[in-house]
């Protein structure tokens, strides 16, 4: 699927608007195919024409944060991200670097806390994509589909440790997740 006219021109919009494009204006290119790659995927699953909107602009915010970290800008902290604009100078830079700029610049925190529209989106999709399990699981219970997800996407075990727990070969781990997957994939199309 190619991005129509008016998503071009919502894409655009949203990078323009968003508040960690102010000072970046140079990786525009960036954001913008950043953000056309995302969203191409994402406009084949969206079936509400009222919901797009939202989702770009959560499309467009994640790009900009993925093409920062890629271009060193920013860096992940605990709880937000940070810019790496500056750094502080110590006594192993020579003097005449010291004297151009002495002074240790404070990080520009960018505030990357969902609005409450985000996080009802966000919810109605994990609702979805866990609906999606549970159909899939209840039509072949052998696979253990339920297991499954909750082993990899609820405890972030990897799919070694999974093998072992279900007493499994590690391909069959892989094989099932990527059934279980195309079941997700096919259901958030519809």
């Amino acid at each position: 699927m190619e991005l129509s006219q008016e998503h071009i021109k919502l894409l655009e919009n949203y990078i323009k608007t968003d508040k960690k494009f102010v000072g970046n204006e140079d990786l525009y290119d960036d954001f913008f195919a950043e953000s056309s790659n995302r969203a191409v995927s994402l406009l084949d699953t969206i079936t509400d024409v009222n919901a797009i909107g939202p989702y770009l602009k959560k499309v467009v915010s994640t790009s900009i944060i993925v093409v920062l970290k890629n271009q060193g800008r920013v860096r992940r902290t605990h709880d937000s991200y940070v810019s790496t604009n500056t750094v502080s100078l110590d006594d192993n830079y020579p003097s005449a670097v010291k004297n151009f700029q002495n002074t240790v610049v404070n990080y520009n925190f960018i505030d990357v806390s969902p609005n409450p529209e985000e996080i009802v989106i966000q919810k109605d999709i994990l609702q979805r994509v866990y609906d999606a399990v549970v159909v899939a699981h209840s039509t072949n219970l052998a696979k253990q589909f339920l297991d499954l997800y909750d082993l990899r996407y609820v405890q972030g075990k990897k799919q070694s440790e999974i093998a072992k727990i279900l007493n499994l070969s590690q391909s069959e781990v892989s094989k099932r997740l990527f059934e279980l997957m195309e079941h997700v994939k096919l259901a958030l199309s519809n």
